[in-house]
């Protein structure tokens, strides 16, 4: 399977910043100079950052889908310098990555006599992000601590509206009691088909709601009866443009990130039936297949038809 991935020409980049903004991922970063993709599991190919660039430095390619390697990303990375390893090191750190950083840490340590920049020091930076410790202390486990609490409160680039984040329930144990201020379920950041990242940590494995962005309005127990313990994605087929993104972005979610199982939630007016047609037509795309639920909401709230298709 393709898939769409930036590219940057350093010979003509001139390090002026314009397209680090448009990046909702915060994968984009000035660094000695020239723009790199700090982190290439979380660019996701929208391009947002193609047009603010007045050298004409960055393009859009497609590749052939793989499942994402930190071994095989930290090698090619190791060649460009101290700051873009801390750079792509503490981008894996704010997103909760933490199995990766363990990885890229865990190859940098092995390779460490072939490094042109001192290892200790780009583990003390990741993990206290510039202030000066004793590096020799900190293990691969002490600098993947506290990555959820950094991801809340560094933006990293990118418009903090769209920047992904992992959304942690205290006490989820399925024993809360009802009660006239319902706790949300939502579990992610963004939830918008054009701004989700299919390659985002709470994607794999998790069994995915595709609903129409009306259901929610409609249906009162949403939250609890249907987006409890599940990643979530919205859209609207009668207003949205490009949906032809949202097929590729399906197709990696069924592909790469393994989700489980897909539930289509739409609305009982005709336009909604392009979301289950959208489902049909990543799976025709993908080698992986997964089961789709189909629910039907009526606009009081209701649900009209649930079955699997």
């Amino acid at each position: 399977m393709l898939r769409d991935i930036l590219k940057i020409d350093e010979k003509l980049c001139n390090g002026c910043g314009l397209c680090v903004p448009n990046c909702h991922e915060g994968a984009l970063q000035v660094i000695d100079g020239k723009v790199r993709l700090v982190s290439e599991l979380m660019c996701d190919g929208l391009g947002a950052c193609i047009g603010h660039c007045p050298e004409g430095a960055i393009t859009i390619e497609k590749r052939e889908a793989q499942p994402y390697n930190e071994t095989r990303v930290i090698e090619q990375m190791a060649d460009k310098g101290k700051n873009t390893i801390i750079a792509h090191l503490r981008h894996l750190k704010d997103h909760g990555e933490t199995g990766f950083l363990q990885e890229g840490v865990t190859w940098l340590k092995s390779h460490k006599s072939q490094l042109n920049f001192n290892l200790n020091e780009v583990i003390s930076d990741v993990h206290n992000h510039g202030r000066t410790v004793a590096a020799e202390t900190l293990t691969v486990a002490a600098a993947a601590q506290g990555a959820h609490q950094h991801a809340h409160n560094h933006g990293g680039g990118g418009c903090p509206g769209s920047r992904s984040m992992v959304i942690e329930k205290p006490g989820d144990n399925g024993d809360r009691e009802a009660t006239g201020n319902q706790p949300s379920e939502l579990r992610q950041w963004p939830v918008q088909m054009h701004l989700v990242n299919p390659n985002a940590p709470y994607f794999r494995g998790s069994d995915l709601l595709l609903a129409a962005d009306c259901v929610a309005f409609s249906m009162g127990s949403f939250h609890s009866s249907q987006l409890k313990g599940k990643s979530l994605a919205i859209a609207c087929p009668k207003l949205d443009q490009g949906m032809e993104t949202y097929v590729e972005k399906l197709s990696s979610m069924i592909d790469i990130a393994k989700i489980n199982t897909i539930t289509v939630m739409m609305m009982e007016v005709p336009c909604c039936g392009g979301l289950l047609q959208m489902v049909k037509a990543a799976l025709a795309n993908t080698s992986r297949k997964v089961p789709v639920k189909k629910i039907i909401v009526g606009i009081n709230g209701e649900v009209l038809q649930e079955e699997w298709v």
